[in-house]
């Protein structure tokens, strides 16, 4: 898969820029004020009984701040957090390691916990209900079972594919939580607090310019962000400027819809090869030379927000939205 400016994905040059923008309280994070609220009553329920927090479970497309939210609710619990993904637990020994080291009230995050090994899930579930871990040692004959008393915890599970959790673990969470995509104004929030950490000067505009081309994710903003600000002090004299923005942002082929060269490839296949459609994914996959799973997990999620492609029975359809933008006569009804 090309690398691309406008995903979601975490990529290896995001984690430290990335850390040093992460609020760290509750007030601090902007946005997602529904799960704000409910999560500000939880906490303080379980601060006021002095009890661990509930298991949550936060679910929502990539980039919008899972692993923040995370990290803020380990903060205003004022206990440890500890990070681990689905895949890095491959043995029921990794987690045992893991949730034996935690102290009593500490948070661990489990990213990417649609991915956990289903005999991983078995023994999570007791860990999560009872607080205790049931590890079978030996094999065959001599095969025992030993039980490990565990103090209270929080489990926090990310993922961007809620469906594909397991009924049973799913249940186990007391607070599902759904992150949504972002509206332009917290976007324009978030760059604007963003560019004050890089020590750059931005003007409103270019910030909401920057916020439109965003795909409704802070992550991408914020990469969009420092791309900007790279072409302002090379191309300018600093500062970001709506001039700047928008010369930055064509040369990143980012358009007014956040869609770059990747989703252009696609709705071009759709509209051109394809008469609109409908077409099956896997069809579409073969003309642009994407596996399918990446068009449905990261390319498509954006294009469905915002009606540019509808799915149905028969496959992919292109809207009158993408012929207008795409700058396609409309087809005959």
């Amino acid at each position: 898969m090309d690398q691309r400016v406008v995903s979601g994905e975490t990529t290896s040059f995001d984690a430290g820029f990335e850390q040093s923008l992460r609020p760290q309280q509750l007030h601090q994070y902007i946005g997602q004020e529904q799960v704000k609220d409910n999560l500000s009553i939880f906490i303080e329920a379980a601060r006021k009984r002095q009890e661990s927090l509930d298991h949550v479970l936060l679910y929502g497309p990539p980039g919008l701040g899972k692993t923040t939210l995370a990290a803020v609710i380990a903060n205003e619990m004022n206990v440890n957090l500890r990070t681990t993904s689905g895949p890095a637990i491959e043995r029921p020994g990794d987690l045992a390691a893991v949730v034996s080291s935690l102290e009593p009230g500490d948070v661990l995050f489990i990213d990417e916990i649609h991915r956990l090994n289903r005999a991983i899930e078995e023994v999570l579930y007791p860990a999560m209900e009872d607080f205790c871990l049931d590890i079978v040692v030996g094999k065959g004959p001599e095969a025992r079972s030993i039980r490990l008393d565990l103090p209270p915890f929080t489990l926090i599970g990310a993922t961007t594919r809620a469906g594909s959790l397991s009924a049973p673990l799913r249940d186990r969470f007391g607070v599902p939580l759904r992150l949504e995509y972002y509206e332009t104004e917290p976007l324009t929030e978030i760059v604007i607090r963003s560019a004050a950490v890089f020590d750059v000067t931005i003007t409103k505009e270019a910030a909401i310019e920057i916020a439109k081309r965003s795909r409704g994710t802070p992550r991408i903003a914020n990469r969009l962000l420092k791309r900007v600000r790279d072409y302002a002090q090379v191309r300018g004299d600093g500062k970001i400027t709506m001039d700047s923005t928008q010369e930055a942002l064509e040369l990143l082929q980012v358009d007014s819809y956040g869609l770059d060269h990747i989703d252009h490839k696609l709705m071009t296949s759709l509209i051109e090869q394809f008469k609109g459609g409908p077409v099956g994914i896997e069809t579409i996959s073969a003309s642009i030379g994407e596996e399918s799973i990446t068009i449905e997990d990261v390319y498509e999620p954006y294009l469905l927000q915002i009606g540019f492609i509808q799915r149905t029975p028969r496959g992919r359809v292109a809207t009158y939205a993408a012929y207008q933008h795409f700058g396609y006569p409309l087809p005959e009804a």
